[in-house]
């Protein structure tokens, strides 16, 4: 192989010098041969911590095979992962969003320690994808990720079910309308084996964006987690490394601005996660590509809803998979005028040319709606501004759940206070439910509110009460909330100074969240106001809420 497809390892195996280090590599498996080849680093997320990623170590196998098959040696190493949807409401909750820093600085470190020219990386859940995203976008060596696919659903007297069913059963359960045994048997029901959660939530979100932005093989975000076509994708990616080594195609190549565009124009389509403005600002400031919370805006003007996805609508990712995934709607959407046809991808190819030969969805189908009858004419991220929210909030507001709300405040200074008040029956129709001091910094972490959401959802409250957070929601969060609003209260945003009664409108028509309380009296509050006291101050989370930039940039460490 030439030496300009060796361009990092040849530095760590070339030469007299460097026998130690040979001598060390074939310790693990490296022959005379392999030396002179590409060495393509398999970022593998496996961990048996979560189903999402419990499959993802036959997954490496077949990518770093393909690698192998195509000229190169692959070397499979592993990164970190959480599950949300263990943690989700407890205290374990705030690291979930510091894994997605600790995942792309171990996939950096170890890609730029062994010198691997290429890299392979393989996520399954939430956070482990931008932070696969972000590392690649770091190292900028040629590079293709890969999903690690969806869970099929779980049935419940004849209904397909999924993990958020579980969280909305506790709401039902808390309104006594499901008992023990209904409850148990929805939870035994409803993650049936390996692979992402199965709505249009945070992972498949991700997934589809990333293979908008032509950083994954076409088809990726859309397969099962067990399937050949799974298999056959982590192989090809393998092989697409080597090809992007030939044609000296990195991801600065790929992960353009027009690029990020037509990723925020996928999850605007599909009804995506209110996670992925974070991530997609985080991926965006690691690439050095400027992106603001305002790109989603003006995308949402023009990009309807037009996938029928849960959480607020009726179909699960295995259903989209079974129609063709996004490839015939990014046709529809390039055909349009909605997406740049020009912008490069792992293939080698232009997004163009890759949709070229992809065929429409079948007739009949009603996951992915026409543009003449959309789910909601326009996007369903809406960025917030007002005197509680001057850098900016998220929402996100399908249409079911109305386009305004006004209420008065049910303040509460954690997560779990509010949960309890919830399932209790202390929220009201015609409240606004405040959770604060869940920030970056102030969970610090940024927790998900999933727990609450759901127990709302549950409580037959959906479309009566609003709930707004410093922190965030999970992709299977629907009903009227905001979150990510910043500056957050820890570090005394207008959010710090809401008391309970104080009125409250959120109107996502004219972009606006405000508290209806004077200039002055706001001034007076946000004098007596004082900050807490940091909630740890040593380990990771401590490190984390000291470099941790705001919700509104992408909520980044470096």
């Amino acid at each position: 192989m030439s030496k300009k497809l060796r361009t990092h390892s040849s530095i760590v195996v070339d030469g007299t010098e460097r026998a130690p280090s040979r001598a060390m590599l074939r310790a693990v498996g490296f022959k005379d041969g392999d030396f002179q080849k590409p060495q393509i680093g398999i970022a593998s997320t496996w961990s048996m911590v979560t189903p999402c990623n419990m499959h993802i170590n036959t997954l490496a196998e077949k990518a770093a095979a393909g690698a192998n098959s195509a000229g190169g040696k692959g070397v499979i190493f592993n990164t970190i992962t959480i599950s949300d949807g263990i943690s989700m409401g407890s205290e374990g909750m705030k690291y979930s969003l510091v894994s997605r820093e600790v995942i792309a600085d171990s996939i950096e470190t170890v890609t730029g320690c062994e010198g691997f020219d290429g890299v392979v990386a393989i996520g399954g859940c939430d956070k482990n994808m931008p932070g696969c995203m972000m590392a690649l976008a770091r190292l900028n060596r040629p590079a293709v990720f890969v999903y690690g696919g969806t869970i099929m659903p779980g049935v419940h007297k004849g209904i397909k079910i999924d993990v958020v069913s579980v969280f909305e059963a506790v709401g039902q359960h808390a309104k006594q309308e499901i008992g023990d045994k209904e409850l148990k048997q929805i939870e035994s029901k409803a993650i049936p084996g390996a692979g992402s959660c199965g709505g249009m939530y945070t992972a498949n979100t991700m997934a589809s964006a990333i293979e908008a932005l032509g950083m994954s093989l076409p088809g990726s975000s859309a397969q099962a987690a067990i399937s050949k076509s799974k298999e056959d994708d982590c192989r090809n990616a393998g092989k697409a490394v080597l090809n992007l080594l030939e044609k000296d195609m990195r991801p600065s190549d790929i992960m353009t601005r027009k690029a990020f565009l037509n990723a925020i124009t996928i999850i605007t389509a599909l009804g995506g996660s209110t996670n992925a403005v974070l991530h997609m600002l985080a991926m965006a400031y690691s690439m050095g590509v400027k992106l603001s919370i305002d790109d989603f805006t003006r995308i949402g003007k023009k990009v309807p809803v037009m996938a029928d996805l849960r959480p607020s609508g009726k179909y699960m990712m295995s259903e989209l998979i079974e129609i063709g995934g996004i490839q015939p709607l990014m046709k529809m959407l390039l055909k349009k005028g909605l997406l740049y046809g020009d912008c490069l991808t792992v293939t080698g190819k232009t997004m163009a040319q890759n949709l070229a030969k992809v065929k429409a969805y079948p007739k009949g189908q009603d996951i992915i709606r026409p543009f003449s009858n959309p789910i909601k004419k326009d996007g369903h991220l809406v960025i917030l501004y007002g005197n509680l929210a001057p850098e900016g909030a998220v929402a996100k507001i399908s249409g079911k759940e109305g386009l305004s709300f006004t209420g008065k405040a049910k303040v509460f200074a954690s997560e779990e206070t509010a949960l309890k008040k919830i399932l209790d029956g202390g929220i009201k129709k015609g409240d606004v439910i405040v959770i604060r001091y869940e920030g970056p910094v102030g969970g610090p972490g940024m927790r998900e509110m999933l727990s609450p959401t759901s127990a709302v959802m549950g409580k037959g409250l959906g479309k009566d009460v609003a709930l707004i957070t410093d922190g965030r929601f999970s992709g299977g969060s629907h009903g009227f909330v905001v979150g990510h609003i910043t500056p957050e209260a820890a570090v005394g945003g207008p959010l710090a100074l809401v008391k309970n009664g104080d009125k409250i409108t959120i109107d996502a028509e004219r972009g606006e969240m405000n508290l209806h309380v004077s200039a002055s009296e706001l001034k007076k509050r946000k004098t007596a106001w004082k900050a807490p006291k940091a909630r740890y101050t040593r380990g990771v989370l401590a490190k984390y809420a000291k470099q941790v930039s705001s919700a509104s940039s992408g909520a980044v460490t470096d």
